[in-house]
Order: structure tokens, then sequence, then C-alpha cells
């Protein structure tokens, strides 16, 4: 469980981040899931980018997402997600 400061620190660093990751028409699957998998343990913080063309409500998305791939869920605007997820093998992000 992360601390609202951290929170706000893990926000500020998703504004530079440039690892984004999109999900289209054809939504959840096991590959997409597979592919964030692996994001989330290079990168620890990554953004997902819903399509427009998705029917479904971004927040059932993002805590689809944030259950299959046991993170935390940081932030939803409009149609991006932001998650991270800490690497205790190699962490990156020093959280305050």
């Amino acid at each position: 469980m992360l601390t609202k400061n951290q929170i706000r620190y893990l926000r500020s660093l998703a504004n530079t981040c440039e690892n984004k990751y999109q999900i289209g028409k054809f939504e959840i699957s096991d590959t997409v899931i597979d592919l964030l998998d692996k994001a989330l343990l290079k990168h620890e913080l990554i953004k997902v980018v819903v399509n427009q063309s998705v029917s479904d409500n971004k927040s059932d998305y993002a805590y689809l997402l944030s259950e299959a791939l046991h993170c935390e869920l940081i932030q939803i605007i409009g149609n991006v997600i932001v998650l991270y997820r800490k690497n205790l093998k190699e962490p990156k992000i020093i959280l305050p």
C-alpha cells in the first residue's frame, strides 16, 4: 500500500514517462497481460492508453489490469492509466 506522498511522487514521474502501451479493440487478453507484466518488471511505472474504440468504462479497465497484474493503480487521466509495481530484484524507482 502506497502513501499519498508516494502516489504524488509517482504521478510526477508519470508526466515524463515514455513507457506507453495501448489496449485496442481486442481489449484485455492473456498476451496483453503478459506484455504489461514484462513491462512492469522492466520499468516499474508504465502508462496504458485505452483506445477510444473501446466502449467500456476506462476505470473498469484500470481495476481489471491492476488486479490481473498485481500492481498499484496510480491514476486515470482521460484514456491513460498509470500503473506501478516495484521490482523486488532490481528496483529502479526509489520511493520517498
